[in-house]
């Protein structure tokens, strides 16, 4: 016997996931030097984590061999404060946003159920499903890719036990408007998950709804704003009840021990977290200006950049050369071969960046 026959048929059909290209990868294959490469490819923040939270990582080493908290209390507590959120209402989790994700869908899917997905945007809600048995619906969003509404109410069955919308939506940076959500919480008995991994950059957030709606599951994390991509942490808003049932089957000491006191410590610097977001703003700003190709208004801390009439992978090749590092978008289902997601960088990152695109 095989040993792939060891594995569901289902699960070898599911597409690997692409992630961002490496500064180390990219510094071997093109033979340049790392310090010369910007990474922009990976929505990562280019400011680094606050220094409150590196003090936090290091006064906590000498502790690795203690267990965390199982259900990181202290980190949640701390949540509740920065949110305004009551503390029944949230739950931390790791690795990063997608550990949550993996614990929602383990908690709600069974083989037979579906799950609709607006694309392009996010790839990991497809895997995370499929690997838990769900057939996934796919709603194209319109051509600016705002989220059609009345399709996903029409593609609702009796199979649908959750729909996932990410707002501001990778790799599009556009918003779900608060109306089109009630909308949906109203009409689906199902979960409904929102991802905000971006909403800092954003002007507006729904996680008061969860206070609201007992079918609404708000996904957040601190590999964005907090610069703690590396920690792998993140956590989620969602009814008093779900919490109740989702604490039942997440992963105990799911959140390392230096990412709890580093996430505490990070919600704590508001100066950073300010600095963060005015640099994305400015930078955001300026790409969308400067960058001589078409570049969708965002509300991310990252750009989407129509290069047509050129592919994407042919410009992201050019720009990989000059050791600029950007999101071929083509391993998106739905968006086609000729979108690139720019991160905003640093000033002198982002005129590097337009400068490379002005040669192409």
């Amino acid at each position: 016997m095989s040993r792939l026959e060891l594995i569901d048929e289902s699960i070898l059909a599911i597409p690997e996931y692409v992630p961002g290209k490496s500064v180390e990868e990219t510094a071997q294959k093109y033979g340049l030097d790392p310090d010369s490469i910007i990474k922009l490819g990976s929505n990562e923040n280019p400011l680094g984590p606050s220094k409150k939270a590196i003090q936090a990582i290091v006064e906590n080493a000498s502790k690795v061999h203690l267990y965390p908290s199982a259900d990181a209390g202290e980190l949640v507590d701390a949540l509740s404060t920065y949110l305004g959120i009551p503390a029944s209402n949230i739950c931390a989790a790791g690795p990063g946003m997608d550990g949550l994700l993996d614990n929602l869908i383990r908690l709600i899917i069974r083989d037979g159920d579906e799950v609709i997905i607006p694309i392009p945007t996010f790839s990991y809600y497809e895997i995370a499903a499929r690997a838990n048995g769900a057939s996934v619906v796919y709603v194209k969003r319109n051509e600016n890719f705002g989220v059609d509404i009345e399709a996903i109410q029409k593609a609702v069955s009796s199979r649908t036990k959750m729909i996932f919308l990410c707002s501001p939506n990778n790799p599009s940076g556009n918003i779900v408007p608060e109306i089109d959500i009630r909308a949906l919480l109203d009409s689906f008995e199902g979960i409904l998950f929102v991802d905000e991994a971006y909403v800092e950059f954003a002007e507006h957030s729904i996680k008061n709804l969860v206070l609201e709606f007992d079918n609404l599951v708000v996904g957040r994390t601190f590999s964005k704003i907090f610069g703690l991509a590396g920690l792998r942490l993140g956590y989620g808003i969602m009814p008093a009840w779900l919490k109740l049932e989702y604490m039942k089957v997440a992963t105990p000491f799911n959140v390392s021990l230096p990412a709890l006191k580093a996430g505490i410590a990070a919600i704590s610097d508001k100066a950073h977290i300010e600095k963060s977001i005015e640099m994305v703003k400015e930078g955001r700003k300026y790409l969308q200006e400067q960058i001589p190709f078409r570049v969708y208004e965002s509300m991310a801390n990252f750009v989407l950049v129509d290069v047509s009439p050129y592919n994407a992978s042919d410009v992201c090749e050019i720009l990989l050369r000059k050791g600029i590092i950007v999101r071929d978008c083509g391993s998106f289902r739905g968006a086609g071969n000729s979108l690139i997601r720019v991160t905003v960088g640093t000033q002198e990152q982002n005129m590097r960046v337009v400068e490379a695109f002005r040669c192409v």
